[in-house]
């Protein structure tokens, strides 16, 4: 899949969980609450752990995408089970359980166990990535946590888009001209939305958007011509790659400027 096809999908479904978030919102909808951005949070993971095995050519595809699905899933469970601050504070133990079960995993492979230390490092990181989609879940519980996820999951959208642009113009031969576009179409973008949104300064909405901006753009020179790519479910990992990674990058920016 070409990387602008990529970069318009990753663009869409950031805008769908932007969607899932502000749904509640609107009219009619207020009794949907955070089910909506739960469910994204679970095919955010999903996702990871179809394409995740792929992308990066594990030799047991199968049973690390078993643990990175029970390791995102059941993060997102978790978060979204735990009532009371820190929310996040049973997600150490997810992980820790997941980490465990890729050793057995590994423990129950009958292939004579090659490329053991590849296997084991793909599917932890897989791991690590799907967890981070419950992020979304805890940015939601936090105060004007709604007005937090769709300023960050826009940003995100609208630094994916000028990324698609910018690889299908001139500047698809100069790296630094996409990367700084892409970065400064997610501060400007995050700022914009923050700033029309009740109980979201400019400035949270700038940093998230810098945070989702540079992380699209390391993404896309990070997976510039991977062979991998080429099939479908590799690309799949791709496009939710950097959606779920910025659930948890959406929390700590909340966390940290004190949404």
């Amino acid at each position: 899949m070409a990387a602008s096809t990529r970069a318009v999908l990753t663009a869409l479904l950031a805008a769908l969980v932007a969607l899932a978030s502000f749904a509640q919102e609107l009219p009619g909808l207020e009794g949907v609450d955070e089910m909506a951005v739960i469910a994204a949070a679970v095919v955010l993971a999903l996702a990871l752990a179809v394409g995740w095995p792929v992308l990066l050519r594990l030799p047991n595809p199968l049973g690390s995408g078993v643990v990175i699905a029970l390791g995102g899933v059941g993060a997102v469970l978790a978060v979204t089970a735990t009532r009371g601050d820190p929310v996040l504070r049973q997600l150490p133990v997810v992980v820790a359980l997941a980490i465990l079960l890729a050793f057995v995993n590994e423990l129950a492979r009958q292939d004579g166990r090659k490329r053991l230390v590849d296997s084991v490092a793909g599917t932890v990181t897989g791991v690590l990535v799907a967890t981070a989609a419950a992020g979304w879940v805890a940015s939601e519980r936090m105060p004007g946590g709604t007005y937090l996820v769709v300023a960050g999951a826009v940003s995100l959208a609208f630094a994916s888009f000028v990324s698609f642009a910018a690889g299908v113009s001139a500047m698809s031969h100069r790296e630094w001209a996409t990367a700084g576009a892409t970065t400064v179409a997610g501060v400007v973008s995050g700022a914009a939305v923050a700033a029309v949104m009740p109980d979201t300064a400019p400035l949270v909405g700038g940093f998230l958007g810098l945070g989702t901006g540079m992380l699209v753009a390391a993404l896309d020179a990070l997976f510039h011509r991977l062979p991998a790519l080429q099939r479908k479910l590799a690309s799949m990992a791709a496009i939710a790659l950097p959606v779920a990674v910025s659930g948890i990058l959406v929390y700590v920016v909340g966390r940290v400027l004190g949404q």
